[in-house]
């Protein structure tokens, strides 16, 4: 053989390439090619370097060319699949981890990628079945026990993830992705602290890792840490000049700081960035750089409640002082008749907070809010006979004359326009029915019907709710002025109201 023989230039190449140096090996796998166009490893090898350089196109289509002149190759199909999941082509990367399985199923790597296959489409039962046929094959494989992990947190069963995030990290320490997403159950969990240290140490392995900073802004930007919170969002996007969610961040950072003209121009980039322009639209109108929208949106409102859920009852009662569950059940036992045998919705239920408040007046307490990760916390008080995660006005139209009473705490403040909600509510009641809610009160000389302050949160005129009410059917039996709660050390002035449906209706 000579020295351009192609297996002597094959061997040379995969030597090269097994010591990480890729433009060699890539030389040589071309110098294969040239002598021998058909060669299958050279083929299938030139295409895996070319994902590692981020070229999934060009990997694509090399071993796609190795696939065709041998398809018995169950290593290629498993790397195919895994250029079609850089490509975000998930179902065809499940069928090519399929046919790499048909062909050698014990194979680890191949049932560990299917399994992020799955947990991408949404099939997060059958991504943990795969994952542990990959881990009883090779029990001590970080890679296995991270991405089960990543699937146990989709699933929100963050101490299991913590444990698998552990496991992987006791075989690799320096494994950035599991140190990340160690974090976010961390903080799901509601352990800032060590969350932070999470994030830092994924951090200090890998300094360039955007969604790290950006989760680190994130939890500092809670715990008022504004500075530090803008530097993390900044270096995210020196990583990442695009990154929608860094941009958000950073504007969300410059609001809390005051910096108002810098949080518009911020949002306005995070806007052009691809953020969720319904969300990024509802944060300038808060800062009166935009048209407001009649309600808040449902996917902002979901994930602000989302992420707060773990720590709600704490921060809104020991810190906020919030009054509006005792305060609003007063105000319904002074309207009722008869106590106890009552069909009541807690409506924007939350956590719970009105729920033991309300199961003595109850035959039947059933609660609707948007965010799933609220109706977890409520459903473990297990006073709930029902819970639905659902938008509230739609919720109600589909119970019509289903309802003694409802009850609104803190939950319309995400919604400005109320015509249809109060529509909707005299539907879903019975004759004779009670609706008792709560707002944020506009000042008694503010001509407007409601508005979104600078929190976020749109605030009601007294005149407004009577006109809402006199033109749906409903009655004003008391209206009560008062503190709701805190912010920012201050109270929130606020306004309870009980309607009620004639009984002849």
């Amino acid at each position: 053989m000579t020295a351009t023989d192609p297996i002597s230039l094959l061997r040379q190449a995969v030597a090269h390439h097994q010591r990480g140096e890729l433009t060699r090996a890539a030389a040589l796998y071309a110098e294969v090619l040239a002598a021998a166009p058909d060669n299958f490893d050279a083929l299938h090898l030139s295409g895996v370097i070319a994902r590692q350089r981020k070229a999934p196109h060009e990997a694509l289509e090399l071993i796609t060319r190795a696939l065709a002149i041998d398809a018995g190759k169950a290593i290629a199909h498993c790397n195919l699949g895994a250029v079609l999941q850089d490509l975000g082509r998930e179902q065809q990367a499940l069928d090519s981890y399929e046919r790499a399985l048909a062909l050698q199923p014990a194979y680890p790597l191949a049932l560990c990628n299917r399994g992020n296959a799955l947990r991408r489409l949404g099939q997060p039962e059958l991504a943990l079945d795969s994952y542990a046929r990959a881990l009883a094959l090779t029990p001590r494989y970080p890679e296995a026990l991270c991405h089960r992990a990543l699937t146990l947190q989709q699933m929100d069963r963050h101490a299991d993830a913590l444990d698998d995030f552990g496991a992987a990290l006791a075989e690799r320490p320096a494994y950035a992705e599991a140190l990340h997403g160690a974090a976010v159950s961390l903080l799901a969990l509601d352990r800032p602290d060590d969350a932070l240290d999470a994030f830092d140490r994924a951090l200090r392995v890998q300094p360039d890792y955007p969604e790290a900073w950006c989760g680190r802004a994130a939890l500092l930007l809670r715990a008022q840490e504004f500075d530090e919170a803008l530097h993390s969002c900044e270096q995210a996007l020196r990583l990442r000049p695009g990154y929608a969610r860094a941009q958000l961040g950073r504007a969300n950072v410059l609001r809390a700081l005051g910096r108002r003209d810098a949080a518009v121009a911020a949002y306005e980039a995070a806007l052009a960035c691809g953020a969720d322009a319904d969300t990024v639209v509802y944060l300038l109108a808060s800062l009166g750089a935009a048209t407001a929208p009649q309600a808040s949106p449902s996917g902002y409102v979901a994930a602000l409640f989302d992420q707060y859920a773990d720590r709600f009852d704490h921060h809104l009662v020991d810190v906020l002082r919030y009054r509006t569950p005792a305060l609003l059940v007063d105000l319904l036992v002074r309207q009722l008749p008869e106590r106890g045998a009552l069909d009541i919705l807690d409506l924007g239920c939350g956590t719970g907070l009105c729920g033991p408040l309300l199961r003595p007046l109850a035959r039947q307490l059933e609660g609707v809010d948007l965010s799933a990760g609220m109706l977890r916390q409520a459903r473990e008080l297990g006073v709930y006979d029902a819970l639905a995660c659902a938008e509230l006005t739609a919720f109600l139209r589909g119970t019509p004359a289903r309802w003694d009473v409802l009850t609104a705490a803190d939950v319309l403040v995400y919604v400005g326009d109320l015509d249809g909600v109060f529509g909707a509510a005299r539907g879903a009641l019975r004759a004779g029915g009670r609706f008792v809610l709560s707002v944020e009160a506009l000042a008694d000389d503010d001509a407007q019907e409601y508005a979104l302050r600078a929190s976020g949160r749109y605030a009601h005129g007294l005149r407004y709710i009577q006109a809402l009410a006199a033109r749906h059917g409903f009655t004003v039996r008391e209206q009560v002025a008062g503190s709701l709660r805190q912010d920012s050390g201050v109270d929130v002035a606020g306004l309870l109201v009980a309607l009620s449906v004639a009984v002849s209706a």
